[in-house]
């Protein structure tokens, strides 16, 4: 029995070693991949911003406050 509870402690640890290794080579190309959409992401929507700015003109305010008269 003690034998046994050994084998399958050994073979268990050994099991999470080997996907925590897969785990630890593939973590650096996937968080690679992903700052790379978000920076496109990014620089879309920084693009986007830019043009609708461009595209739109500044307007005057009217304004409702009564303008002061000069007095002479």
């Amino acid at each position: 029995m003690g034998l046994t509870n050994f084998i399958l402690t050994v073979a268990g640890v050994g099991a999470v070693v080997l996907l925590l290794k897969g785990d630890v080579k593939q973590s650096p190309s996937v968080f690679r991949r992903n700052v790379k959409h978000i920076r496109s992401w990014i620089e879309e929507e920084t693009s986007a911003a830019s043009k609708a700015a461009e595209s739109k003109t500044p307007k005057e305010m009217d304004s409702k406050v009564p303008r002061k008269e000069e007095k002479d």
